[in-house]
C-alpha cells in the first residue's frame, strides 16, 4: 500500500539524507537498546539454570496458563465480533447506526477497570448474589481464575475483530456474491467460498490485536487471580526473583512473536476486493428479533454493568479510609504531565522515522521504522521490567525518575505517532516541497515552511493518541513511577489492592471520559463509517 500511494504521489528520492538516516537510527537504537538488556540478563544466567527454571512444573504451568488465555479469548473475540459486524453491514438489523457505536464502546473501557467492576459484580459477596439471597441462592459460579479473565479480555478485545471486519465488508465488492448466487451456490456456501476468503485479513488483523493485548494485558489477570505471564512476572520482580522474571519475560517475547508469525502466515498473500457495488443487504425475517437480542446482550453486559457499579459506587459515596487513598486532583494532573510530556517527545521522535520512511525506500528506512515497532510489540510488564534494570545499572542519574518513566511510554506508544505521521507524509505531493525549493528555500526551509503545514492534522492526531493511551499505562507505570508520584491509574489500582473500590470511582470515571475522546479521535481520523 506505501508503495502503490508513493507511485500516486509522484514518488521520493532515493538518496537517503545522512542526518535524517542517523536521526532515525538514533531513534530505532534508543527503541532496542533497553530490551537487550534482557538477553544480557539471560545469559548471566547460565544454560543449566535456565533449563531448570524454565522447566519447572510452575514455569511450564504458567505457559499453558498464558496459551489457553490467548486462544480462548481470540476465539471469543471472533466469535462475537465477526457476526456483529456482519449483522451491522449486511443486513436490515434494525437500528444499525445505534449498534454499531454501542458494540464498539467496550473498547474505550480499560480491561482492568473492567475486571474489578465485575469481581464486585458476580464475585463472592458481590452485588448479584446479594440481589439472589432472599431466594435462596447463597453462591455464585467462581468468577476468579481462567472464566474470569476470558470474560473480562474478551468482553473488551472483540471490538478489535469488529471494527477491522466490518470495515473489510463495507469495501467488499459484493458482486462475486450475487456470482455464486447465480450459480445455485446457497447463502451459507456463498458466504463460506466467497464472503470468508475476502474478509480473512480483516478478522486476522483483528484477531492479532486481541491476542496480543490478552497475552500482554497485566490488570485482568492479576484482578482475576490467574497466573498468566504478566502476573508472574510482576510478582517475581516484587519478589526479586529477577532470574526468574527476565527467564519469563524472554518467553513471553518469543510467544509474542510466534504470534506475529501466525497473523502474517495467515494473511500471507491474500487478496481482496475493494471499490465495487455493495449490493443489496440481507433481510433477517424472523431472525431479526434473536438478532437485536445478541447485540444488546453483547452491549448490556460489557457497558451497563460497569458503568453501573461504577454509578452504584458513586452515588454509595466514598467510605472513610485515611489519607493514602483520598482522591486528590494532582494525580490527574500528574497524569496530564507525563502523558502530555510523552506525546511531544514521541512526534519529535517519529518525525524523522516517519519522514524516512515515507519518503526514502530502501530496506535500512524499513529496518529502522520496524524496530520501532518492536516496543509496542513488547507487553508493558517485560518493558517495565527491563527499564527498571538497565536504569539501576546503566542510566542511575535517570532512574526512578519521571525522565525514565516517560522515555518507557515513548518506547511503548512511539508506533503511534510514527504511523499517523507516514500516511501523512505519503499524502503530501513531493512535488510540492521541491517547487518551494526551486523558489530558493533550503530543505528545511521547505520542510518547515511546506510540508510540515501540510501534515499538521497527523501530527496532532497521532500526539493525541499517544497521549491518551498513555494516560491508561498500568503495569509500566507501578514500575517506573518515582516514589510518591501517583496518577489516576495508580490510584484505581491502590484502591483495587486494598479492597476499597469506592475509592477508584473518580479516577476510573475520568479515565474513562478520556478514552471516549481517544474514540472520537479515531473515528475522526480513520473517517470510521457508522451507517
Amino acid at each position: 500500500m506505501a508503495t502503490e500511494q508513493r507511485t500516486t504521489t509522484g514518488g521520493g528520492d532515493d538518496e537517503q539524507p545522512l542526518g535524517l538516516t542517523v536521526a532515525s537510527g538514533a531513534v530505532a537504537a534508543a527503541v532496542i537498546v533497553p530490551l537487550l538488556w534482557l538477553v544480557e540478563s539471560a545469559l548471566e544466567v547460565g544454560l543449566s539454570d535456565a533449563l531448570a527454571l524454565l522447566t519447572r512444573p510452575t514455569t511450564v504451568q504458567v505457559f499453558l496458563n498464558s496459551t489457553v488465555l490467548v486462544v480462548l479469548v481470540t476465539a471469543a473475540c471472533i466469535a462475537l465480533g465477526v457476526p456483529l459486524a456482519y449483522l451491522t453491514v449486511r443486513t436490515d438489523l434494525p437500528f444499525k447506526r445505534f449498534w454499531t457505536v454501542a458494540v464498539s464502546l467496550p473498547l474505550v473501557i480499560p480491561s482492568y477497570i473492567g475486571a474489578f467492576t465485575f469481581v464486585s459484580a458476580f464475585g463472592p459477596r458481590g452485588v448479584l448474589q446479594r440481589l439472589l439471597a432472599p431466594l435462596g441462592i447463597d453462591s455464585l459460579p467462581e468468577i476468579y481464575g481462567l472464566p474470569g479473565a476470558v470474560l473480562v479480555l474478551t468482553l473488551y478485545t472483540y471490538p478489535y475483530v469488529f471494527i477491522t471486519t466490518r470495515a473489510a465488508l463495507k469495501s467488499m465488492d459484493t458482486t462475486l456474491i450475487d456470482a455464486a448466487r447465480t450459480l445455485n451456490h446457497s447463502r451459507w456456501e456463498a458466504f463460506k467460498r466467497v464472503t470468508i476468503p475476502q474478509i480473512r485479513p480483516a478478522v486476522a488483523a483483528g484477531a492479532l490485536l486481541a491476542a496480543l493485548y490478552a497475552l500482554s494485558d497485566f490488570g485482568t489477570p492479576a484482578i482475576m487471580r490467574f497466573d498468566a505471564f504478566t502476573r508472574v512476572i510482576y510478582v517475581e520482580f516484587g519478589a526479586f526473583g529477577r532470574d526468574t522474571a527476565t527467564l519469563l519475560s524472554l518467553q513471553l517475547v518469543a510467544v509474542t512473536l510466534v504470534i506475529l508469525t501466525l497473523e502474517s502466515q495467515i494473511r500471507g498473500n491474500e487478496r481482496t476486493t475493494t471499490g465495487g457495488r455493495s449490493g443489496s443487504v440481507m433481510k433477517l425475517g424472523r431472525w431479526k428479533y434473536p438478532a437485536v437480542g445478541f447485540a444488546a446482550l453483547v452491549a448490556i453486559v460489557a457497558l451497563v454493568v460497569p458503568m453501573g457499579i461504577l454509578l452504584t459506587w458513586l452515588a454509595e459515596g466514598v467510605a472513610e479510609t485515611g489519607r493514602s487513598l483520598a482522591f486528590r486532583p494532582e494525580y490527574a494532573f500528574n497524569s496530564v504531565l507525563v502523558s502530555a510530556a510523552t506525546a511531544g517527545a514521541a512526534t519529535i521522535a517519529g518525525l524523522p522515522v516517519a519522514y524516512l520512511a515515507a519518503r526514502h525506500s530502501s530496506r535500512l528506512s524499513s529496518l529502522f521504522e520496524r524496530a520501532t515497532y518492536i516496543g509496542y510489540a513488547v507487553p508493558g510488564v517485560v518493558l517495565g521490567l527491563a527499564l527498571v534494570f538497565f536504569g539501576s545499572s546503566y542510566a542511575t542519574p535517570i532512574y526512578q525518575t519521571l525522565y525514565l518513566l516517560v522515555f518507557a511510554y515513548v518506547i511503548r506508544f512511539l508506533p503511534q505517532a510514527i504511523g499517523s505521521l507516514r500516511a501523512s507524509f505519503l499524502r503530501v505531493d513531493p512535488t510540492l516541497p521541491e517547487a518551494a525549493r526551486t523558489l530558493g528555500e533550503t530543505p528545511t526551509g521547505a520542510f518547515r515552511h511546506v510540508t510540515l503545514p501540510l501534515v499538521a492534522p497527523g501530527l496532532f492526531g497521532g500526539a493525541a493518541l499517544v497521549f491518551l493511551t498513555t494516560m491508561k499505562e498500568l503495569p509500566a507505570t507501578l514500575m517506573l513511577r518515582p516514589s510518591g508520584f501517583k496518577t489516576l491509574v495508580t490510584h484505581i489500582w491502590s484502591a483495587h489492592e486494598q479492597g476499597y473500590f469506592g475509592q477508584a470511582v473518580v479516577p476510573a470515571l475520568i479515565l474513562l471520559f478520556v478514552s471516549g475522546l481517544s474514540m472520537l479521535i479515531i473515528i475522526r481520523q480513520e473517517g470510521y463509517d457508522v451507517k
